[in-house]
């Protein structure tokens, strides 16, 4: 995958890879043009680089233009170049709503309680110009793409379907397993909407990082199965002592750089959330990062 190059990935379908690689992107943000010829909808603005930018825009052949601009989560990799291209193309922009937008309840109560992300790039700042719901359709000339709202990496998160392909875009990667932060990441709203996404039968998966996948099914399974192993082991751990997600993650991810710690312990602190709902793990006191867990 090269940044800055237009791949056809599907039959009208572009992919611009924004020059944004990093242990949280991996090769970086994936934009994707959708339809051919006439009004085109950009899924994905990226990062705010004059680069993408420009990338995006010369990706257009004669006669084309953005006439629409969906932003799948608020997240700076995705959303921050919204605004800019907006004003370039004159398109409008769709999503769910802002940051903080489709929050459980439980989430909610988190944040309201002064719980806020680690440090993953929320986009506070981001406003789409039009809100879209579940089973919305956004029509063009593209023809028509169906919204899913997919809660779980983000609660303003949505997915798209159009023609059969499926861009799932931070829930289903192509090169690793999404980060589940709370109180912006829902464990079990991710969990739920992997099995939802599972239940249909996609040709064909454009995520947002990542290359194409050409079995979603088969990925969602590997992917719910790995979330089920991570919380069996967060169960084990706390059958032999109680200890907060930081510590929890240190006993479990033995294998990762020392920089990806602080991610695994969100990752652990969204399953002890869950866990927590579900009557498996005793929080001792408000939940929060340092909050201290034991097994019920």
């Amino acid at each position: 995958m090269q940044a800055g190059t237009a791949v056809r990935v599907a039959e009208g379908v572009r992919r611009i890879l924004a020059p944004n690689p990093s242990p949280m992107t991996g090769p970086g943000t994936n934009s994707y043009l959708i339809g051919q010829g006439g009004g085109l909808l950009l899924l994905d603005p990226g990062p705010d680089d004059a680069r993408h930018l420009a990338a995006i825009m010369e990706a257009l052949t004669p006669g084309e233009r953005i006439a629409a601009i969906a932003v799948t989560h608020a997240h700076l990799d995705h959303s921050a170049l919204a605004p800019k291209l907006s004003r370039h193309s004159g398109a409008p922009v769709h999503a769910f709503g802002a940051a903080d937008a489709g929050r459980s309840p439980v989430m909610a109560a988190l944040a309201a309680r002064g719980m806020a992300g680690g440090g993953e790039g929320v986009d506070a700042a981001f406003r789409p110009d039009i809100t879209v719901q579940d089973g919305e359709k956004i029509v063009g000339d593209w023809g028509e793409v169906t919204v899913l709202h997919t809660p779980g990496h983000m609660g303003c998160h949505i997915s798209l379907v159009w023609e059969g392909v499926l861009f799932p875009g931070d829930l289903v990667m192509g090169w690793a397993t999404s980060l589940v932060s709370p109180p912006d990441g829902d464990m079990a709203a991710y969990m739920a909407q992997l099995r939802r996404l599972k239940a249909q039968d996609y040709a064909l998966a454009l995520p947002g990082h990542g290359p194409e996948i050409v079995a979603p099914r088969q990925r969602i399974d590997a992917l719910i199965e790995h979330r089920l192993a991570r919380e069996a082991q967060v169960l084990e751990a706390l059958s032999h002592q109680e200890g907060s997600a930081r510590e929890l993650a240190t006993r479990i991810y033995t294998d990762i750089a020392p920089a990806l710690l602080p991610a695994a312990s969100r990752n652990v602190l969204a399953h002890l959330v869950d866990l927590e709902a579900r009557n498996l793990v005793a929080a001792k006191g408000l939940i929060g990062p340092a909050t201290i867990f034991a097994r019920r």
